[in-house]
């Protein structure tokens, strides 16, 4: 059965009225317990813990508060925080949607989520792409969206090439699942080659790097214009999109096009769009509406948004691994005052920061650079190889003072981009209570 046929009429089993087992009680019970410890300490908003603990008391829950609900799940290296607030938006329409806030992409935010939006019969959730195979297994995706794949965090995930097999795996468990895969992407397209239900998107690949073998026979990649293919598999080859963009528009299905335009910048995220409403419209959304919907997406999670700090005009914008790393550096404003780069090597982040000299810096030649954050030394390094003229300030406030007044953007990995953000905010708080 193609998954857009599945009954519209589901709901979760506590909307439907069914009660849920006792332990999944308890758990939801303390979850809620462990929020309002979590605010009422200052800790933060709770929601982490409280999944952590649901989990603990009932290792179903996550597959007990999902059943019901129509699910898409979201994943790929770069993009699933803003691919996953478009795909949610343009749902909407179809009803309520449970979907991340905050980007909490593994076990415990999905619970947390699940938890807190339990009669939502939608669900768009951000997955990370280790997590994949097992989260399908307890949510029975509809709908799974390959963005792209990529090196990051070799200290945690491991290489590229075996998340590719371990999601092509994965999908092989879900045969009625509609997959949603970026043909421009190799290794997306081969962990998707398989799968019965396939809509082929060309999203784009500005990054290549990591894709010049055949993940499939370790045989070249051969390129011509839009086109690629294995020279070691005659039938491995870029797949014709069912869904593609221009500068302009979107086009679909059925001679489908309407003028997209977009409240994020850069060319990914017209691609991430695209991706989104293919997804949205699998699930049954209108094509029309859901492309409107995708345009309202600003801010997502602190991503591309805008602070004022004294006489600075800050712009924020987040990159994690080589291939985010050169597409964010293609949405710098050259014309900015200013430009930070917040460099930190915890272990969310990789405490390998090797991939800093696969990073074409050398588009700063002309540009003054602030190298700040924890590893801003390793940052200089890498910028003095690259000409690019630099000053180093390791705090990232501190950083933004330094540059002359007006606009500054902020580029940062991600506690680096994090811990800004609590910088940001405690500043923000300051300034009103000295009013």
């Amino acid at each position: 059965m193609a998954m857009s046929d599945r009954p519209s009429s589901a709901g979760s089993a506590s909307r439907r009225g069914t009660r849920l087992p006792v332990r999944t009680s308890v758990a939801l019970a303390a979850a809620a317990a462990a929020r309002w410890a979590s605010r009422a300490t200052g800790r933060g908003k709770g929601s982490m813990i409280g999944g952590l603990v649901a989990a603990k008391i009932d290792p179903e829950i996550m597959r007990r508060l999902a059943a019901g609900k129509r699910t898409a799940i979201i994943t790929g290296t770069n993009g699933k925080s803003t691919t996953t607030r478009m795909a949610a938006a343009a749902m909407a329409e179809l009803g309520e949607v449970a979907t991340q806030a905050d980007g909490a992409n593994m076990d415990a935010g999905i619970i947390a989520t699940l938890t807190l939006t339990r009669t939502a019969p939608y669900a768009a959730l951000e997955v990370d792409e280790l997590h994949v195979p097992h989260v399908s297994d307890a949510v029975d995706p509809e709908v799974l969206v390959l963005l792209n794949l990529s090196r990051d965090q070799l200290d945690r995930v491991g290489e590229i090439n075996m998340i590719e097999r371990r999601l092509r795996e994965g999908i092989a468990q879900h045969p009625s699942t509609t997959v949603v895969a970026n043909c421009d992407d190799v290794l997306v397209t081969s962990a998707a080659f398989d799968a019965p239900n396939v809509i082929w998107v060309a999203a784009g690949a500005s990054w290549v790097g990591d894709s010049v073998s055949c993940p499939r026979t370790g045989e070249p990649i051969v390129r011509s214009g839009d086109g690629w293919r294995s020279t070691g598999d005659e039938n491995f080859r870029r797949p014709t999109p069912q869904w593609w963009f221009d500068d302009e528009n979107i086009y679909g299905p059925d001679g489908f096009s309407a003028p997209m335009t977009l409240s994020v910048p850069g060319r990914a995220n017209r691609g991430n769009a695209t991706q989104a409403v293919a997804a949205a419209v699998a699930m049954g959304a209108d094509p029309a509406k859901a492309v409107a919907a995708v345009g309202t997406v600003g801010e997502v999670a602190g991503r591309y948004g805008v602070h004022q700090i004294g006489n600075h005009s800050v712009r924020t914008l987040l990159a994690k691994n080589p291939a985010g790393w050169q597409e964010a550096l293609s949405m710098i404003d050259q014309d900015a005052d200013g430009l930070v780069i917040a460099v930190n090597g915890q272990v969310p982040d990789g405490e390998d920061l090797s991939w800093l000299w696969d990073v074409r810096f050398e588009a700063f030649e002309t540009m003054q650079v602030v190298a700040s954050g924890e590893r801003a030394a390793d940052l200089s390094v890498r910028l003095l190889y690259a000409g690019a003229e630099h000053t180093t300030v390791p705090d990232p406030m501190e950083a933004i003072a330094s540059c002359p007044p007006g606009r500054v953007e902020v580029l940062a990995n991600y506690t680096a981009f994090r811990d800004l953000g609590v910088a940001m905010e405690r500043a923000a708080r300051a300034r009103k209570g000295e009013q």
